[in-house]
């Protein structure tokens, strides 16, 4: 049985992982060196949340697997691997925090896996939380439960909107080997953006949960998928309203110029070998 501390101790953690990502994610407010160290941060957090949860690993080959729990394995197995490959590709490349593991594989695999794994990271984090959201949510009752979705409904309508603007898959494809960053817009913005993608895919995760779960009459019920509809709905208005404007169209003409001060604020801050690569 869990106690009542430990169990506060399992929210004040996965709080800090949640708030440590959204930061971790936003490069241009927190700069080289201080991302690294956020980095290292976060890794230590996710050591200390696996050993909180350890009862979890020890369940896993015991008992039967319903559709909700193969959903959860199968994320939750994911999202180790994907933390843990980003933690290391990072790592690989450090110039502050532990520049002794620079160089443990090649400057362009480095980059290129931590640029794509840390948006699988991301976006695997907000399903994650989505599964978890029903009983996150289970003292909300009447009218607060119906506001409560409404919000995060509204709120995950902007996310996809602003995850298909910046182009976040080519990212997390592999076909895009330099993220596109704005270093004109307040640092609490880009957070806040942030916070609304991570949101949507939330709402992906509570869907699946939902749908993997069995109402009081045993069935599945498809009004789950309602509030994600409407949060695609948003979205779709939002792009179009937007003219489907992709993060290069957001910086006008100065997009490669932004993509090029981001190398090179990197390359100034890595190994000769690395800097070569990024020029």
């Amino acid at each position: 049985m869990q106690t009542k501390t430990e169990n506060i101790i399992k929210r004040i953690v996965d709080m800090l992982l949640t708030v440590t990502l959204l930061f971790l994610m936003a490069f241009q407010v927190t700069g080289v060196e201080l991302h690294e160290w956020i980095g290292i941060g976060m890794t230590a957090l996710l050591i200390l949340h696996n050993f909180l949860n350890r009862r979890w690993y020890k369940a896993v080959f015991k008992g039967r697997y319903s559709p909700y729990r193969i959903a959860v394995t199968a994320v939750n197995s994911l999202l180790l691997i994907c933390f843990l490959m980003t933690a290391f590709s990072g790592m690989a490349m450090s110039a502050h925090a532990v520049p002794f593991m620079y160089g443990l594989i090649s400057a362009m695999t480095a980059r290129s896996l931590h640029l794509a794994l840390s948006y699988w990271s991301f976006v695997l984090m907000g399903v994650h939380i989505g599964l978890h959201l029903r009983a996150m949510t289970a003292k909300l009752a009447g009218k607060g439960r119906i506001v409560f979705y409404s919000v995060l409904t509204a709120a995950a309508g902007a996310g996809l909107w602003l995850f298909i603007r910046e182009k976040i898959i080519s990212y997390m494809f592999f076909t895009t080997m330099f993220a596109f960053l704005d270093y004109d817009k307040p640092g609490w913005q880009i957070i806040v953006r942030n916070l609304l993608m991570l949101l949507f895919w939330a709402l992906v995760g509570f869907t699946l949960g939902e749908l993997t779960r069995k109402n009081k009459e045993n069935k599945i019920s498809p009004k789950a998928l309602i509030p994600l509809a409407c949060a695609a709905v948003i979205g779709t208005v939002l792009c179009l309203a937007a003219g489907g404007s992709s993060s290069e169209k957001s910086f006008g003409s100065s997009g490669l110029h932004k993509a090029a001060a981001v190398s090179a604020e990197q390359s100034s801050e890595l190994p000769d070998d690395v800097s070569d690569w990024l020029d």
